[in-house]
Formats: C-alpha cells, structure tokens, sequence
C-alpha cells in the first residue's frame, strides 16, 4: 500500500503505508493492549481505561461510521498490526467544543516518530469531506508536542483554548476548514 498523499504543501519526509478500519469487537482488545502504556496515556489520564470502556467505545465507533460514514478507525501498519486509532467523531464531552466533529489520533508507542498519525490523519479527511463536515477540530493538550505537531502537519490553526475539566489545564483546539 502507497502511503496518503498530503492534504498540505508542508514538505516532509514520505509517510509509512498505513490503513483505517472500521474497530471491531477484537479490536478493544487490542487498544486496551496498545494503549497500556503509560506514555502512551500521559496526556489522556496516565493509564490506559478498562477493557470495558474500549468495548463501549469500539460499539460507538461501529455505529456511528454506519451513520455517519466516519468514526475513529483501528489503525493498522504494514503487517496488518493494530497500531492505535484515528478519525473524527462528534465532541463527546459536555465541556469544550460542543456540536464539532474533533479528528483525533492515539499511537502505540513503539510506531512514534515514523508519520503513522501523520498518514492516518490525513486519510481521515477526504472521508469526513465526504460525509459533509465543513470543518473538524483537535483538542490536544497543550504539552503534548507529537500531537501540536501533527495538527500543525494537517494544516490545522489554534483557534482557542478550553479549560480542560479533568487535567487541570486548558486544552488547546485547533480548527481545520475542509472546503470542497
């Protein structure tokens, strides 16, 4: 598999092949397993959820791509490995921006640094384009650098903060006009 072509004219190193798959059920355990990591999970409470929530969620997900023709989708390598997740889906806290569709990534830490969710993100775009999202935010927080990074990447802008009501920060989120 080609690796995703830019969405941006920011020029970069070539991107890893990577593809997006609807979660299935299987799949919250293996991002209960890629996500135990406490590196991982430093900007998202320190430690991997439940496998519970991961089978709620990977449920959520299913759902909302029959829906909606999007969710957050299993990120797979080369080798056909769960590598994490990447996508959009609605902004699912009563805090922050309320009625956006957030694009967002989490990585296993053993595939940092390579363009994975550099690659992953961009091939979620012209999806949410497609479904008739006018635009899509990241809330990132705002010491996790890989993250600033790759919205940066995407050609998103800061377009403000919001006190984050669980870490005690106020989380940054950028914004990224799709157009047609």
């Amino acid at each position: 598999m080609s690796s995703v072509s830019p969405e941006s004219s920011v020029p970069e190193k070539s991107l890893p092949a990577v593809r997006l798959r609807v979660p299935t059920e299987e799949d919250a355990y293996a991002w209960h397993r890629v996500f135990d990591d406490p590196e991982v999970m430093e900007f998202h409470g320190g430690r991997a959820a439940e496998v519970s929530v991961y089978e709620e969620l990977t449920a959520r997900q299913r759902k909302h791509d029959a829906e909606h023709g999007f969710c957050l989708w299993t990120m797979l390598d080369e080798d056909d490995e769960v590598i994490g997740f990447t996508g959009a889906q609605p902004w699912p806290h009563e805090w922050g921006p309320a009625d956006e569709i957030e694009i967002g990534w989490r990585l296993a830490r053993s595939h940092w640094g390579r363009g994975y969710a550099t690659a992953a993100a961009r091939a979620t775009l012209p999806r949410v384009r497609a479904a008739g999202v006018p635009h899509v935010v990241a809330m990132v927080h705002p010491h996790n650098t890989r993250s600033v990074a790759v919205a940066e990447r995407l050609g998103m802008t800061l377009s403000r903060t919001y006190p984050h009501q669980r870490l005690g920060v106020d989380a940054l989120c950028f914004r990224l006009e799709l157009g047609d």
